[in-house]
């Protein structure tokens, strides 16, 4: 996988460190790990579907 990203606002008042992180390798799906524990594994969904996902969110 690809570096591991996370969203800056993750690391906001109240020292919250909780978040989900994201990393996205080339011409692949879109993997999505737990920030507080990286190493229990993590979900890959087809890139369109987490295109689709994060404009809901928006």
């Amino acid at each position: 996988m690809n570096q591991w990203r996370k969203s800056s606002f993750s690391d906001g008042a109240g020292g919250s460190n909780e978040c989900v992180e994201v990393a996205r390798p080339h011409d692949a799906p879109v993997g999505i790990r737990d920030s507080k524990s990286p190493d229990t594994g993590h979900l890959h969904v087809p890139a369109s579907a987490f295109a689709a996902f994060t404009r809901t969110l928006k």
